[in-house]
């Protein structure tokens, strides 16, 4: 017999936790479905440990800095693996966190794999929980190439099981995940080589920021390989070996396939509702964050839109909002989504990329600021990096429709920026602010 609920929310990453918690604080009855651990990829496998590595990167490039600031120091062996346990440890804590505050808004949690048995109806195992609202959160997966021997490969997940440092690694994608993990392997002292199909990474960013980061990842030490295209693994002893589709061939001790995400949708029986996929596979949603089935929504990554995880809380609260709390023109806006990519430097993005503008305003009405300069930070440095910046701005009143940067401070100068340009500010506005010295952020209301 089932049990009915207001709201049943199947993936209990920060998207589905957003919306299961928001709807309780209506006072709804609410289920959440989680087969793994609480947080999804974000605080498990994703941002989270990842940003742990980032800064255990960054300390190291600091620790390399010490010299040039008078510090008798180089530097120091990196413990791996206790860098893996001190991140495990925080993040096990933060999945605690995520049980108590479920606990605290009483949302009954339910764990093990879900699938639709009707419409509005989900089982788990032989329970079936029935709702007027069932909202799928259920996220993406890495997506695999079909190479032979592609298994002696591991994906991002698989990254962040490893205990041990490896001295060779070869991350075959031109993404943020791809990038992010060249510069966090390079920075801990490993060889990277980065295995680019194409000429360019990014693709999906402003081409200041992807060819600057380039450049800044070989004079980093990391090997770019442009035009590779893998045609086979193979064992090498307890190596493995690449071969290319040219005949070339490189061996390394281990190998990262960073070519995507898919969504997550395996097992959960779409068919039974009538629900179909798009051809990637995404679940389509229209700005409500309705599929084509009465009561089914689904947000995050498992729909394709703006895949990151501030996105999938602020949809999911939004829906709750809506469906839940008397306000029926909540939704979220997708336009002028801030975004930081964790590479060694960092890279913040809102808005519209030049090529965009250009293509939606036309030549004529796009004006473009930059800055490149060199952080204070670097001024006493022996080997400077210097940073960029982008302004892309539109029409008479030079609207900025993009800000853009690469360098160090970019992803913290970024949120504020963000609300700026989400908020209309043209280039006079950030001429008009007086600019705080001496910083990195000075640059975007200082460019002429």
């Amino acid at each position: 017999m089932s049990e009915h609920f207001d709201l049943v929310v199947i993936g209990g990453g920060s998207g589905g936790m957003a919306t299961a918690r928001r709807a309780a604080s209506y006072g709804k009855k609410v289920a959440l479905i989680e087969r793994g651990r609480l947080g999804g990829t974000c605080v498990n496998i994703g941002c989270v440990p990842k940003k742990v590595m980032w800064h255990a990167a960054e300390f190291a490039a600091h620790a390399a800095h010490a010299a040039d600031y008078g510090f008798a120091t180089g530097v120091p062996e990196h413990d791996w693996t206790k860098l893996v346990d001190n991140r495990e440890t925080y993040i096990q804590r933060l999945n605690g966190i995520y049980a108590r505050n479920l606990d605290k808004d009483a949302v009954e949690f339910v764990a093990g794999d879900a699938r639709f048995v009707g419409e509005r109806r989900v089982a788990v195992g032989e329970r079936e929980l029935e709702a007027d609202h069932v909202v799928i959160a259920t996220g993406g997966k890495p997506h695999w190439p079909d190479v032979p021997g592609a298994a002696l490969g591991t994906d991002s997940d698989g990254f962040f099981g490893w205990r041990e440092r490896p001295d060779r690694v070869a991350i075959v994608g031109s993404g943020y995940i791809a990038c992010e993990l060249a510069g966090v392997l390079n920075g801990l002292g490993a060889h990277v080589t980065l295995l680019l199909r194409k000429e360019h990474v990014l693709k999906h960013f402003d081409a200041m920021l992807g060819d600057t980061l380039i450049e800044r990842m070989r004079q980093a030490g990391i090997d770019v390989q442009m035009n590779r295209q893998t045609a086979e693994l193979s064992e090498a002893g307890a190596q493995v070996r690449v071969d290319f589709e040219d005949g070339d061939s490189i061996t390394v001790d281990k190998l990262i396939w960073a070519i995507g995400r898919l969504p997550n949708t395996d097992n959960l029986y779409l068919e039974s509702l009538g629900l179909e996929t798009a051809a990637d596979g995404t679940i389509p949603v229209d700005a409500w964050q309705d599929t084509a089935i009465a009561g089914v929504h689904a947000l995050g990554d498992v729909t394709g839109q703006a895949e990151l995880t501030p996105v999938a809380i602020a949809a999911g609260r939004r829906l709750s909002d809506r469906l839940f709390g008397g306000q029926p023109d909540r939704k979220l806006d997708y336009h002028n989504i801030p975004t930081v990519v964790f590479t060694h430097p960092p890279i913040g993005s809102v808005g519209l990329s030049e090529a965009e503008a250009r293509a939606e305003y036309g030549d004529d009405a796009v004006k473009i600021y930059t800055s490149h300069y060199v952080a204070l930070y670097h001024g006493v440095l022996e080997h400077k990096v210097p940073s960029d910046m982008k302004l892309v701005c539109v029409g008479d009143d030079e609207k900025i429709v993009g800000a853009h940067v690469i360098g160090d401070g970019a992803d913290e100068m970024l949120q504020g920026f963000g609300v700026a340009v989400k908020m209309g500010a043209t280039k006079a506005d950030f001429d008009n602010t007086v600019a705080i010295h001496p910083t990195s952020a000075e640059e975007f209301v200082t460019m002429t």
